[in-house]
């Protein structure tokens, strides 16, 4: 067995005698990966706003990402609709222009040998009407976020209940999305069921009021998530779709499950029923502990036999031990990708990394 490095607030070189399971290839679901390494899901807001669809120098941005060897893109958020989109400039994958403009970038990233997959996303109530088409923000229940929507500086608005026929229709977004995304030339979609947007939004009790079949306990609130997923993966496949979860929430940080592995355990049976085979737990802080001992993603494997992607603030040696551990399959990075275009060949060889600034990385394409 390699070296095991427990440094946890290191970059460190992985290549001085450590033969690193980071930079291995790994076949998960359909995907042949060239490495154990994704790119995490980065909402950047350089699309075009009033139409969703990226451009020359987002096609440019990926590709840059793919050649450096990354396993595994996940694209930034992209909206299932006019009225799930919550933020200025973010794109889309509901028209032909922008499946079209997505299609450059895929395109671009399989020339580099790189596999990339949609996120797909409808922000729910963490909007304002402003963005959603002149409408009010769509929720689970009529209760508004606090706070000001990211980007816009605006409060969010009351949303709009969702009626039946509404939960029906956003469900067929969804998997509309998953076929556009395989038309635009994506290897495949990651459902968006966290950080308290419209999936999770019915997942949680402080936003989901409902006494339908659609809330309840927290079982019975998974519904939504569960249709939403059986419905991807009718569309396009159980080995081309994953799903991401979690218990943050961008309007309530601090949240947490009262009893974190007794809801793990009770979002793993949903995933399972749903027929889903490849999750993607997101917390902010990797290695806290949340019970008995054990961090998120350890609880995850104590209950789920398929595929797990990790994030959260890892770093190379975190992210190795990890994979060795068979804790997680694939570590995701984050803000070191935006700052790094080459974050690969800097950790292969011991070069140091240009630390994330948001002032200097978060408005600009490198």
């Amino acid at each position: 067995m390699a070296q095991i490095i427990k440094e946890t607030n290191s970059w460190g070189n992985l290549n001085n005698g450590l033969e690193s399971k980071l930079f291995e290839p790994i076949k998960i679901g359909a995907w042949n990966l060239r490495s154990r390494i994704a790119m995490a899901p980065l909402t950047r807001s350089f699309a075009d706003d009033p139409t969703g669809v990226v451009g020359e120098d987002i096609v440019e941005y990926y590709r840059k990402r793919a050649a450096d060897g990354v396993g595994l893109i996940i694209s930034e958020g992209t909206v299932i609709s006019p009225r799930g989109k919550g933020n200025p400039g973010v794109p889309g994958l509901y028209s032909d222009e922008q499946i079209m403009g997505w299609k450059k970038v895929t395109d671009a990233v399989h020339k580099e040998g790189g596999t990339m997959i949609a996120q797909i996303w409808h922000v729910g109530r963490l909007s304002h009407h402003e963005l959603a088409g002149n409408l009010p923000p769509q929720a689970p229940s009529a209760i508004p976020a606090e706070g000001l929507v990211s980007r816009f500086r605006k409060p969010f608005d009351v949303p709009e209940e969702m009626t039946i026929e509404d939960i029906n229709e956003v469900i067929d977004q969804y998997a509309q999305a998953a076929r556009n995304a395989i038309a635009a030339g994506f290897d495949g979609v990651e459902i968006h069921g966290a950080h308290g947007y419209l999936i999770d939004q019915f997942n949680s009790d402080i936003s989901n009021h409902r006494t339908d079949e659609y809330g309840g306990d927290l079982a019975q609130r998974l519904t939504f998530m569960k249709e939403v997923t059986k419905a991807v993966i009718d569309a396009i496949g159980t080995e081309r779709t994953m799903i991401r979860f979690s218990a943050f929430k961008g309007d309530i940080p601090n949240y947490m499950w009262d009893d974190p592995e007794m809801a793990i355990r009770t979002f793993v049976e949903a995933f399972k029923e749903a027929g889903a085979t490849m999750i993607h737990p997101s917390t902010m802080q990797f290695d806290r502990v949340l019970a008995d001992g054990k961090t998120m993603h350890q609880l995850v494997r104590k209950y789920w036999d398929g595929v797990i992607i990790g994030v959260g603030t890892l770093n190379p040696e975190m992210a190795n031990q990890a994979i060795e551990e068979g804790i997680i399959d694939v570590a995701a990075f984050g803000r070191p990708l935006i700052s790094n275009p080459d974050f690969i060949h800097r950790i292969k060889n011991g070069e140091a990394l240009e630390e994330y600034d948001a002032k200097k990385h978060l408005n600009t394409l490198i």
